[in-house]
């Protein structure tokens, strides 16, 4: 058994298909199919059912693939031990973070870094919705803080992180804030929502709290949706961390609407599972993890 063998199972697990486990690691199918069937010789399991047009795994293989990704973890961390012996540091890291954490405990994180590692570029982006997981998963950002929605969870390293509350809230002088009775769906339908837009292509959708068949105003960014909630043009969720002294000061209110109470957002550090680790990057990885 190879740690090659282990790789070429993971891939055709998470690819669902021979054919996509050979595109992604750049060999043939036959190549793939050769070597899956030696390991399973190897250890005389079947671990893939083929009587479908996408393979499964078989109970047994359900266990010995569960194991095998707990060992290349192991493997990686011991590669990246082992690279960073001798390694020098890279010349940028590329952090993307959800746009409803504050940035202060990250670049409290990031100063320390960089006094140790001084010749590393930090690229440090604001994501909105299915912004962070898309540049992740495009190998664009090494390191993204963001929520699991959506997420191949095959694909990415993930640990909690943090923890933000959303509220729906406007103007105590828009209409619906003037009583505290809970607002239908219905009745909130001829107000208009403002909603952030979302940073990504739309591959990796994570909007949430949208209301269906009401009227939208769709903004840039969170500061912007303040603004327009304090001129009484709509109302909308945002992080109570970024509204606290609004709040304090009765200039937002927090709404009673049905369906949208305030909620708490769990929120994930991640990285993909399959893609090199470099030294800086892993330093801000064990910081963040804390």
């Amino acid at each position: 058994m190879t740690y090659e063998q282990l790789v070429v199972l993971h891939a055709i697990v998470t690819e669902g298909t021979f054919r996509g486990a050979a595109e992604r690691l750049n060999k043939s199918q036959s190549a793939i199919s050769h070597m899956l069937k030696k390991l399973e010789t190897e250890i005389g399991i079947t671990l893939l059912s083929r009587e479908e047009y996408r393979p499964s795994l078989t109970p047994s293989g359900e266990v010995f693939y569960r194991q095998s990704t707990r060992v290349m973890q192991q493997m990686k961390e011991l590669s990246i031990v082992a690279g960073n012996l001798n390694a020098r540091q890279e010349p940028e890291v590329f952090l993307a973070v959800t746009a409803t954490f504050p940035l202060k405990p990250i670049l409290e994180i990031i100063g320390a870094i960089k006094e140790e590692y001084p010749a590393t570029h930090i690229r440090l982006s604001r994501e909105s919705m299915g912004g962070p997981i898309e540049q992740l998963l495009r190998n664009d950002a090494d390191i993204i803080i963001a929520t699991m929605d959506g997420v191949p969870v095959e694909q990415v390293e993930a640990l909690s992180f943090a923890q933000v509350t959303i509220a729906p809230v406007a103007h105590p002088d828009f209409e619906p804030a003037r009583s505290s009775h809970m607002k239908t769906i219905n009745e909130m339908q001829s107000y208009t929502q403002v909603v952030v837009a979302d940073s990504g292509s739309g591959e990796f959708t994570q909007s949430r709290d949208l209301l269906p068949g009401g009227f939208r105003w769709t903004v840039s960014d969170f500061a912007a949706k303040k603004e327009i909630l304090q001129a009484k043009l709509g109302w909308g969720g945002i992080p109570t961390h970024m509204i606290e002294g609004e709040l304090a000061r009765g200039e937002l209110v927090i709404l009673n609407v049905e369906g949208y109470q305030r909620r708490q957002s769990q929120l994930f550090q991640m990285r993909k599972r399959d893609k090199d680790v470099g030294i800086v990057a892993q330093a801000i990885w064990k910081q963040l993890r804390g």
